[in-house]
């Protein structure tokens, strides 16, 4: 059923009750193709938004007998890119993601809830150039199927909470707003 299509009456409390019963046991894999991890950041005091993405993204989630989840998503870093060569150097530097020494972001989820206001209240801690933070995603269900889901979630970090405290004058803000839409499939052999 897709949750977005006219007429449907599932809500994410619904979707989240039958994955809890049973129906989303065992290990799930990423589906790269129905992936996107996008993120904005204020830059020249408001007047201008950087936008960029992330090319690589991987990933797995399980879920337990018990309907607990766990789950890793790995982003490669250095395959940002905002489309300025010259930018996307400074983002991969030590000012930023510092790729050299951590090639990698990680999203870490420990567990799936019914969020107060609808969607999914996802516990997770994100990993950026070597710091972690909780990372507050609620998470809305774009499709979901018998072989796969979509989540789609964004949120707003402060990008200093990571070392990314770069900003001349103070013209980059340090909120950054983080959209990631992820789509999960049964893993092999599920």
């Amino acid at each position: 059923m897709n949750s977005n299509t006219p007429g449907a009456t599932a809500t994410d409390g619904d979707i989240l009750a039958r994955l809890l019963q049973g129906g989303a046991r065992g290990r799930w894999v990423l589906d790269t193709s129905g992936c996107r991890a996008e993120f904005a950041v204020r830059h020249f005091w408001g007047a201008v938004t950087v936008r960029g993405r992330f090319e690589r993204i991987q990933g797995e989630g399980t879920m337990a007998e018990d309907g607990s989840v766990t789950g890793v998503i790995t982003i490669d870093a250095a395959s940002l890119t905002t489309r300025n060569s010259r930018r996307d150097r400074h983002l991969r530097s030590a000012d930023f993601f510092d790729v050299a020494d951590h090639p990698s972001v990680f999203a870490r989820v420990t567990g799936l809830a019914r969020a107060p206001g609808g969607g999914l209240a996802i516990t997770a801690t994100l990993e950026a150039a070597g710091r972690s933070q909780p990372l507050p995603l609620t998470a809305r269900v774009l499709e979901v199927g018998r072989d796969g889901i979509t989540l789609a979630a964004t949120t707003v970090l402060d990008r200093t909470a990571f070392g990314m405290t770069w900003s001349p004058l103070g013209m980059a803000s340090s909120s950054a707003t983080l959209d990631v839409v992820t789509r999960f499939v049964r893993g092999p052999g599920e």
